[in-house]
């Protein structure tokens, strides 16, 4: 399961009179806000038209469920996902029909979470899962804070292809990204995993100004690093509707993917390998640490010395 997974979730769950009480509505809210806040996203199924539902009170839809999908949006966690039946929903039966008839379209990484009610109508679907017994779907047992992976673009695109897709805002973290270079040549395939969407999120690239290490250290010019930069992605980010701005720094060590979404730290930042044997771990940061890594990378913090800066195209 990738380190971010995208869920369904039927009305239902939102609804005070779905549960023994408000308070335990309220609590089995809370659980599932902890999660998707942190690692998940949700489809906003037939283009928006669940998120609406909770405009109005034409239910008892209990505060904190209303708190929670205001949340969600605010932090681009909802993903518009088109109609995938005919017929709008009419029930909660039926919009779970909608959150599997999607699944048929876009493989769900998570899974649907439901009422108890809703999952007798699916009692064989492992795809479903009530709210009080999550525990016991696979998909939400498998959910890990970490990721064994190959070193190829594959894995990387495949681990990725969530937080590419739907991020606002992605800084790619490498002190020796360099895109001319042969184990940072499939680069910009990833980077096409986040365009052909409008707005176009922000992207940022972040190395430091040196290559080499001890007495083989060289400190090419900043223009140096800008015609590779340009030479080696500059078509393929056009193509895409992308904007790149690129960070050279005096000196950084560690490597990360931060994003709006979610952050990860990966200790061989993006370059990648031929041999199979080659394995790596993803890890992913806690929100706090993310947003303290993104402060260290902000120009204004002053943590590290900027050596130079450029847009690419």
């Amino acid at each position: 399961m990738p380190l971010l997974a995208e869920y369904a979730i039927t009305p239902d769950v939102f609804d005070a009179t779905s549960y023994s009480s408000a308070e335990v509505c309220g609590l089995q809210l809370r659980e599932i806000g902890n999660v998707m806040s942190t690692e998940g996203l949700i489809r906003d199924l037939r283009a928006g038209e669940w998120r609406r539902l909770f405009v109005g009170d034409d239910r008892p839809w209990h505060r904190r469920g209303k708190e929670l999908v205001r949340k969600l949006a605010t932090q681009g966690r909802l993903v518009d996902f088109p109609p995938a039946l005919t017929d709008a929903p009419v029930d909660d039966v039926a919009w779970c029909a909608e959150a599997l008839a999607t699944h048929g379209r876009s493989s769900l990484t998570g899974g649907v979470i439901a009422t108890q009610r809703i999952k007798e109508a699916y009692r064989y679907e492992t795809l479903v899962a009530p709210i009080d017994r999550l525990d016991g779907a696979a998909w939400w047992a498998h959910r890990r804070a970490s990721v064994r992976l190959a070193r190829n673009i594959a894995e990387y695109q495949r681990h990725l292809e969530p937080i590419l897709r739907c991020a606002n805002a992605l800084a790619f973290v490498d002190p020796h990204l360099d895109p001319s270079r042969p184990g940072y040549r499939e680069f910009a395939d990833l980077l096409v995993g986040a365009g052909d969407r409008s707005p176009a999120p922000l992207i940022e690239l972040h190395r430091v100004c040196y290559e080499g290490s001890g007495r083989r250290r060289q400190i090419p010019s900043v223009h140096v690093f800008e015609g590779a930069f340009r030479n080696a992605l500059s078509q393929t980010i056009q193509t895409a509707g992308l904007r790149v701005e690129v960070f050279i720094w005096d000196d950084f060590h560690d490597r990360y993917l931060i994003s709006n979404l979610i952050g990860v730290s990966l200790p061989n930042g993006f370059d990648t390998t031929n041999s199979s044997k080659d394995i790596t771990t993803w890890t992913r940061i806690d929100p706090r640490d993310r947003d303290d890594i993104q402060r260290e990378f902000d120009p204004a913090s002053r943590r590290h010395t900027l050596r130079g800066q450029f847009s690419i195209p």
